[in-house]
């Protein structure tokens, strides 16, 4: 068997660096591919299922051809060249599928799953190639830098050693640093680039000017991304306007204005408003009124006994406005894990500390940051960190729970937004279930014309007919955004229904429950009763 003729060691650093800089692209672009598709799909583990395996995939087919192809033409040149076209097509991925996911947008707005499925698979396709490319990288240069048998152990432990510390580079910092500054489009094309220059830049070494023919890739990719990546990736629906677009380490997030001055904040695939506020008018007409509900199944309980409120998941602060509505005084603390998001509800939903005074921000994770919270102090506590059609499954178990029950006073109430169908309570009655492990009572409320159930946990054992004896003794200064939520409330109470599935920690299985959920719900023509079919 005939080999390459052997390299000095010295002159593999440049491929050790080549191979690391390989490792961090190819990890970079699976982390911000899971957020191309999060912007319309959503963050779910069937996104990233679908995200991670075809990525694997593709890296092995990248495998096998690397090293076959480095057998056939054990040389640097063509080492570069196939990461310098890789790293163009990885560049080219947003562009391509910019298009492809604006379609998509539009589809899972009027529930077209047909449409949204296939787009999202159109998507993932057009990373087969460039995956393909650059997983080819670590055989190939296996095969280069093998200078003696006797070495070929070391010399592959070090590479495979060098790409996977490049892989953990590319891991952590697309999502705590790039991202946030430069958004999903200028991530891809910054880890490309730094790929496409190392690339080059070795083929320059092996080719001498005659690599400079590759100068037409970044040209041809500034003049795509300005023609393609002009305007929203979401566009406002109906009569509204965008006013503000931004991507932080969690969310994908839109703030959407109505003629009428009524703002909405739209997150990730935009399924679901996430906040809403009106000029001088606190009630929404939505979900969130029904969280003013929570203490009033305790019995005897009047407005006066109001005292605190933690919101877990405040998003804009539409929950923690209408509570320092009703109740001036009251002290709120609010946990939010994305500071874009505060920082966006300060900007255009009022909640600062001028006209929410009481209101104290927790940039934290839910879970966490109540931890850090006084122990029995709370009258209520609002659990809003709903991501149609999911619930984070850490904030649904019977720990959890157990630690938001820690942190209510005796006549404390907790309340949850749920989502159901019409025909589908499956993860109401598991909800439900849990909840009763730590509270002795659970009410509910279906939310009209939506597709959410309000429960209420109470501290004390309560009888759904609290609600109706404390809205007849309700002081005759009571605030009428109040009285008419009561009132609602109490026409909207459903009776509650336990299942046998309880969440815990150690299985809480939320999203395969809210997939079948969905997935019964369209294939009953859910998608008609949607578009008002």
């Amino acid at each position: 068997m005939t080999t390459a003729p052997a390299a000095p060691a010295k002159s593999n650093l440049y491929l050790y660096v080549t191979v690391f800089i390989s490792g961090m692209t190819t990890l970079a672009v699976e982390m911000v591919a899971s957020r191309l598709l999060g912007s319309v799909f959503g963050t779910s583990n069937l996104v990233w299922a679908n995200v991670i395996g075809l990525m694997l995939l593709y890296l092995t087919a990248g495998y096998f051809i690397g090293g076959r192809w480095a057998d056939r033409s054990p040389r640097r040149a063509t080492f570069y060249t196939l990461l310098i076209w890789g790293a163009f097509l990885c560049a080219a991925v947003p562009l391509a599928a910019r298009p492809v996911l604006q379609a998509a947008a539009f589809a899972v707005a009027g529930a077209n799953a047909g449409v949204a499925l296939g787009s999202a698979v159109a998507v993932l396709i057009l990373f087969a190639v460039p995956i393909t490319a650059l997983g080819t990288a670590s055989p190939f240069a296996i095969r280069l830098a093998v200078v003696d048998i006797a070495s070929a152990g070391k010399t592959s432990g070090r590479i495979y050693a060098i790409s996977t510390l490049g892989s953990l580079i590319g891991t952590f910092l697309p999502v705590l640093l790039i991202i946030p500054e430069v958004g999903t489009f200028g991530t891809f094309i910054l880890f490309a680039g730094i790929l496409y220059v190392v690339a080059l830049y070795g083929l320059f070494q092996e080719r001498g000017p005659r690599a400079l023919i590759y100068l037409w890739m970044p040209a041809l990719i500034a003049i795509l991304s300005v023609i393609v990546l002009n305007g929203a990736l979401r566009a406002p629906a109906g009569n509204a306007t965008l006013l503000y677009e931004d991507e932080s380490a969690y969310n994908y997030i839109q703030v959407q204005e109505l003629p009428d001055g009524t703002r909405y904040l739209l997150l990730n695939e935009g399924q679901g408003v996430h906040s809403q506020w009106t000029p001088e008018i606190a009630a929404t007409g939505r979900t969130w009124d029904f969280f003013l509900t929570a203490p009033y199944f305790n019995a005897a309980f009047a407005p006066d006994d109001m005292e605190s409120l933690v919101v877990i998941g405040l998003a804009g602060g539409t929950i923690a406005r209408q509570y320092g509505e009703i109740y001036p005084d009251v002290r709120m603390d609010g946990i939010e894990i994305d500071p874009a998001i505060v920082e966006a509800g300060a900007r255009y939903f009022d909640m600062n500390a001028e006209s929410m005074p009481n209101l104290n921000v927790i940039v934290e994770d839910g879970r966490y940051g109540l931890r850090g919270l006084e122990p029995g102090s709370y009258t209520v506590a609002a659990i809003d960190a709903y991501r149609p059609p999911y619930i984070p499954w850490h904030l649904t178990t019977v720990e959890f729970f157990r630690e938001v029950r820690d942190l209510l006073s005796a006549d404390g109430a907790a309340v949850i937004n749920v989502g159901r169908t019409p025909t589908d309570r499956r993860l109401v009655d598991a909800l439900t279930a849990t909840l009763l492990q730590v509270f002795p009572s659970v009410h509910a409320m279906d939310v009209p014309l939506s597709f959410n159930t309000i429960l209420v946990a109470t501290v004390q054992q309560s009888a759904p007919e609290n609600l109706a004896s404390n809205i007849t003794r309700l002081p005759a200064d009571t605030p009428l955004m109040l009285r008419q939520v009561l009132d609602l409330a109490l026409r909207s109470q459903v009776p509650v229904q336990a299942s046998d599935l309880i969440f815990t920690d150690d299985r809480a299985p939320v999203e395969t429950l809210v997939d079948s959920l969905v997935l019964n719900f369209l294939l009953s023509g859910g998608a008609e009763q949607l578009q008002g079919g």
